[in-house]
């Protein structure tokens, strides 16, 4: 017994010496990881450290790297050391098929298959990439692009009863959500849909280049839907409270005017949809593609070799957790029955006012 302990110490001191080997041959490299993940159960993206209660996906993420050998046990508790910047700081219980880390690490053989080694099912890397020494994630990001996928009896009219297994999307309801959703389109100041900015921040005016809802499908007796917005950033609950306001005036409960409201001065009270549907499906380096993808050195920020794995992962573990999701914890229908406590009525006022003037 005292031999067999011996032998493992010996053979823990050799592992150890052979990662210390491994570590000299290795050096420090800045690169970006392509990241796919289903959001349930944790805080959102960004990890909190010394908050242990609220679990991140940053957490599992900079486990593994530390558990791997891709990085020091320091680097894990102090991120700037290893120059970490995560593109998109996902919301609680949001998923994503393409979000995007860069961060220096040793680039140790095997590299992907020993960090998802650490990983659990639902967290995946899913591609690797060397990047330019001064990339930040973050900063050199040009575009986001996320889907939310929602029961398409959000949509259904508040005056209708439906059930909402039996419920079908008409094709005039879906044009009028196109219509609606094309109304984002530009440059809007979005203060009214997130509660960190007052309306003169500067910051609160954010461009978006894209956004329609696709043709519904059946998944499980249940209809869905994906609405698509790709835009340059977005604020804190920003695109869910986007939906809000359509899914509300598509339901009847709020004139189209506030729309055109919701982007002037005044508070205006608009409903944030729930989280679950939300998905960061892609971000987007335009500019650095240009300048540093054909420089004979680095590979441009495309990902079209994983498109298949991001495909398989969203339906394998994010699709599958949407729906299921919806169908225990009814999280859309629960929401849509907040709508009626809203305050939509300034705009009635409003409208009272200008019938008053123009008689």
């Amino acid at each position: 017994e005292e031999n067999g302990h011996q032998n493992k110490r010996l053979k823990s001191d050799a592992d150890e010496e052979d990662a210390e080997d491994q570590n000299k041959k290795s050096p420090k490299r800045k690169i970006v990881l392509l990241m796919a993940y289903s959001g349930k159960g944790y805080h959102g993206m960004q990890r909190n450290v010394g908050s242990s209660q609220f679990k991140t996906i940053e957490d599992d993420l900079v486990s593994a790297l530390v558990q791997s050998g891709c990085i020091p046990e320091n680097h894990g508790e102090d991120m700037k050391k290893m120059s970490f910047q995560r593109c998109a700081r996902t919301d609680k219980g949001v998923s994503a098929a393409g979000q995007i880390v860069s961060l220096k690490v040793r680039l140790i053989d095997d590299i992907l298959e020993k960090i998802n080694n650490h990983l659990p099912s639902h967290i995946r890397i899913l591609g690797l990439k060397r990047v330019t020494g001064g990339f930040n994630s973050k900063n050199k990001c040009d575009a986001r692009t996320y889907s939310y996928m929602l029961p398409t009896f959000a949509f259904a009219h508040k005056d209708h009863e439906v059930q909402e297994e039996l419920y079908r999307l008409d094709r005039e309801t879906l044009e009028r959500v196109n219509k609606l959703l094309a109304c984002y389109k530009g440059t809007h100041n979005f203060h009214n849909f997130t509660s960190q900015k007052g309306p003169r921040d500067p910051s609160a005016k954010r461009y978006i280049m894209e956004m329609d809802c696709g043709e519904p499908f059946v998944r499980e007796n249940m209809e869905f839907a994906v609405i698509k917005v790709k835009g340059q950033s977005f604020m804190m609950h920003q695109i869910r409270k986007m939906i809000g306001l359509v899914i509300a005036i598509v339901k009847g409960y709020a004139a189209e005017s506030i729309m055109e409201r919701s982007w002037g001065e005044e508070k205006v009270d608009v409903p944030k949809a729930p989280g679950l549907g939300l998905v960061l499906e892609k971000v987007h380096f335009e500019k650095y593609n240009r300048r540093f993808g054909n420089d004979g050195l680095h590979e441009p920020l495309e990902w079209t070799e994983e498109e298949e794995k991001i495909a398989v992962f969203k339906e394998q573990y994010i699709y599958p957790t949407i729906i299921n999701t919806e169908r225990e914890e009814k999280s859309m229908a629960n929401w849509l029955n907040t709508l009626p406590i809203h305050d939509f009525n300034s705009t009635a006022v409003e409208m009272q006012t200008n019938n008053k003037n123009s008689k």
